[in-house]
């Protein structure tokens, strides 16, 4: 990119004239040539203008260029503000005090530093928004606040420790505009609400059974049961799971009280996820230090207050997403991130108690889901790492820390990739969620509802066989499914009658019967 630095315009040119290498790659690169172009390929948007769109080989210049043309880049400002000098946007500022641009430009330096410049300009004109919401998600309209300082709309969906960027893509707006009641409602006038009810208990354990498995441990039938019930008590309840106490409390359910940890809640040590291959640690992600964490978690908390009455597929998105990448807590993580998925969606109405959406069921059921999850959350986590392999290393001796934690893991990057943890850019989160929410409503949901109504069925003609508790038929049908319609020896031992003439032939022609309307 330096070579040909004259050719580039905006947020590339700032980058190579600054010495910046983005982690999260720039969404559009604008470059200087011979006709207006528009080529998009992977993910990125390479826009060509001509000679006279060059702007100014200035800060002023391509800054003013990458707010008015390009999709604003929050790592990159992030990081560009942390090396230029700040008398730049002062004098800026001076020279165009009603200039939307400059005063965008000071907004986002002082938004993004927590630094106030030294201003002496008072800043004139209409009042404009820090960002154009037909490019970002932003605040919604009676969310955002005025900063009579620059006389701009302050219509960050975040904080400055947390501010995800959710690029308004097409695909994005598709799947963000995602019905998930409508979708459900489907399923209901297909099945019946009181059928699609019943089997929400059996949902929720299904859930439950698959976040376990996202994490090798399926056959810990305690620890699932835990979750299940977590789920089922706590979702959509009380305050949103982001602050020490709601988190203690979320957690203590999940983890129970036989456990290594020492306390509940945020922790005060630092965590990466990893493996240990052939004695030696894979380092896959480092999240952030434990000084972060409260004020990363209260930013997800602002951007649920500030994105009130939009979509609950990005809200739920964000939430989960930025939730895991953040790791505030030093064991449960990935199930506090599943939990939040069906918890934002409970608080926005889109699905009503007692259901819940089994979407680590689905994404567990095969290997291509299991690989689009780990390629989704390897969206940020795998060029942070190209970014910081040489920043960490693990020491000779361990630490203990005020949780107790034992760890020899030391990290020098919390600098450099503080940019990328307050920043991410979550937009393919929120489509990747949205897919795999549609897929579980449609498919796992309906099938799981096929199966309960030919169940139904099947118990009530068994019941004109033979008088039997619904428990005892549901052994009998399990029993019939396993054993490919054979009476097992356990079976008729249990229940001698269906040892008599015709009767068990019966009750599997029933049960035949049943699960072929399916």
């Amino acid at each position: 990119m330096n070579s040909e630095k004259e050719d580039w315009a905006g947020g590339a040119w700032l980058a190579a004239t600054y010495g910046i290498e983005p982690v999260m790659p720039l969404a559009v690169v604008s470059r200087i040539g011979g006709r207006r172009a528009t080529l998009s390929a992977d993910g990125i948007t390479t826009e060509t203008y001509v000679q006279s769109m060059r702007p100014a080989s200035s800060l002023r210049g391509h800054l003013t260029f990458h707010l008015k043309h390009e999709l604003p880049h929050l790592e990159l400002l992030s990081r560009l503000f942390s090396r230029i000098n700040p008398q730049e946007l002062v004098a800026w500022a001076a020279d165009e005090p009603s200039g939307q641009y400059a005063r965008r430009a000071g907004f986002l330096y002082e938004f993004l530093t927590a630094r106030q410049l030294p201003m002496r300009t008072e800043m004139a004109g209409a009042y404009v928004d820090a960002i154009d919401a037909q490019k970002l998600v932003a605040a919604s309209r009676a969310q955002a606040m005025p900063d009579r300082r620059w006389r701009v709309r302050d219509n960050m969906p975040g904080t400055r420790d947390f501010c995800p960027v959710i690029r308004q893509t097409a695909q994005a707006l598709t799947m963000m505009a995602l019905d998930v009641p409508g979708l459900i409602h489907q399923l209901a006038l297909e099945f019946g609400d009181e059928l699609l009810m019943r089997s929400a208990v059996w949902m929720t354990l299904r859930e439950s059974k698959a976040s376990f498995a996202l994490e090798g441990e399926a056959d810990q039938q305690t620890r699932i049961g835990r979750f299940a019930d977590a789920l089922a008590r706590r979702c959509g309840q009380g305050a949103p799971p982001l602050d020490h106490a709601t988190l203690a409390e979320l957690q203590s359910d999940i983890l129970g009280q036989r456990t290594t940890l020492q306390q509940f809640g945020l922790r005060q040590s630092p965590v990466f996820v990893g493996e240990v291959v052939r004695l030696q640690e894979l380092v896959h992600y480092i999240a952030p230090p434990a000084t972060d964490i409260a004020a990363m978690l209260d930013g997800v908390r602002t951007f649920l207050q500030r994105t009130q009455g939009q979509s609950p597929v990005l809200r739920s998105a964000v939430a989960a997403f930025g939730f895991v990448y953040i790791h505030p807590l030093a064991d449960g993580n990935g199930r506090v991130h599943r939990f939040l998925m069906n918890d934002i969606l409970r608080r926005d109405g889109a699905v009503q108690e007692p259901m819940i959406l089994p979407v680590s069921s689905l994404i567990t059921s095969d290997q291509a889901e299991r690989r689009a999850y780990d390629l989704i959350l390897d969206e940020l986590s795998r060029p942070l790492m190209r970014s910081v392999a040489d920043l960490y290393a693990f020491a000779p001796t361990t630490h203990v820390y005020p949780d107790g934690i034992s760890s020899n893991f030391v990290f020098q990057g919390d600098d450099s990739a503080r940019h990328v943890w307050r920043y991410p850019d979550l937009t393919k989160h929120v489509v990747y969620l949205a897919r795999v929410l549609e897929r579980t409503i449609r498919e796992d949901m309906r099938e799981e509802s096929r199966y309960l109504r030919s169940h139904t069925q099947a118990r009530a003609a068994i019941k004109d066989i033979i008088e039997m508790p619904d428990l005892q038929i549901d052994r009998v049908i399990r029993s019939a499914q396993v054993n490919q319609g054979q009476l097992s020896g356990l079976l008729a031992k249990e229940i001698p009658l269906l040892e008599a003439p015709g009767v068990w032939a019966a009750i599997r022609q029933t049960i035949e019967n049943a699960f072929r309307s399916q």
